[in-house]
C-alpha cells in the first residue's frame, strides 16, 4: 500500500512538473480544494465558501514574525500593485495565523491593514490549525518560551494559490521571480 501511494504521488509530481503552462509550481493535481472553518478579523466564524469567487492567496504565518512574514506579505502587496485594478480586485490574501495564542482577531486586523485592503487575517483553534496542517501539508512549530514568555514560531514559507472556484492551483515560493508570479496571477484572473 505504501509503495502504491508513493508511486502515485511521484507520478503526480512528475506530471505537474511537465506542465509548462504555469511559471510557478502547479499543485492542482496534488492538493485538495480550499476548505476551512476559522475566525476572521471581526471575531466571526468564517469558512472557505465565504471567499469563493475570488482568487485566494493563502499564507500561514504569525504577527510576531520578524522576517519571513512581513517580507512575504510586503512582496505580495507589491505584486498586487503591479496588476491592473480589475485583476487586483479579484484577489484576496488570506493570512492564516499559526500562533492563535498571541494572534487575536484585533491583533490580526492591526497587522494586515498595513499591507492593504485585500489582506485578511484569519485565526483558529489548535484543532482547526491541525486540520489545515494535515490538509495542505504545511509545517509549523513552537520554540521554548523565554523567561519573558516570548517564543519563536517556525513555519512554511510558501503561498498557496486557489482559483475562484476554490480549487488548488499554484504554490508560490520565495525564490519565484516577480515576473513569473505576476504572469500566473494575470492568467488565473482571466479565467472565469
Amino acid at each position: 500500500m505504501t509503495r502504491l501511494a508513493l508511486t502515485t504521488f511521484l507520478s503526480l509530481l512528475l506530471l505537474s512538473a511537465c506542465q509548462a503552462d504555469w511559471h510557478t509550481q502547479d499543485i492542482s493535481p496534488l492538493m485538495p480544494p480550499l476548505a476551512f472553518q476559522l475566525t476572521d478579523e471581526t471575531g466571526q466564524q468564517t469558512t472557505a465558501n465565504d471567499y469563493l469567487g475570488k482568487i485566494n492567496l493563502v499564507f500561514f504565518g504569525f504577527t510576531h514574525c520578524q522576517s519571513a512574514c512581513p517580507a512575504t506579505l510586503s512582496r505580495l502587496a507589491s505584486l498586487l500593485d503591479a496588476l491592473p485594478q480589475s485583476q487586483r480586485q479579484q484577489i484576496n490574501v488570506l493570512f492564516v495565523s499559526v500562533d492563535p495564542r498571541r494572534d487575536s482577531p484585533q491583533q490580526l486586523t492591526q497587522y494586515t491593514k498595513g499591507f492593504g485592503s485585500r489582506f485578511i487575517g484569519l485565526t483558529g483553534t489548535q484543532d482547526q490549525l491541525q486540520t489545515l496542517h494535515k490538509r495542505y501539508r504545511i509545517t509549523y512549530g513552537y520554540g521554548n518560551a523565554s523567561p519573558t514568555g516570548s517564543y519563536m514560531v517556525s513555519h512554511s514559507a510558501g503561498v498557496f494559490v486557489f482559483a475562484k472556484d476554490g480549487s488548488a492551483q499554484l504554490l508560490l515560493q520565495p525564490n519565484d521571480s516577480s515576473k513569473a508570479i505576476i504572469a500566473d496571477l494575470r492568467r488565473l484572473s482571466s479565467k472565469r
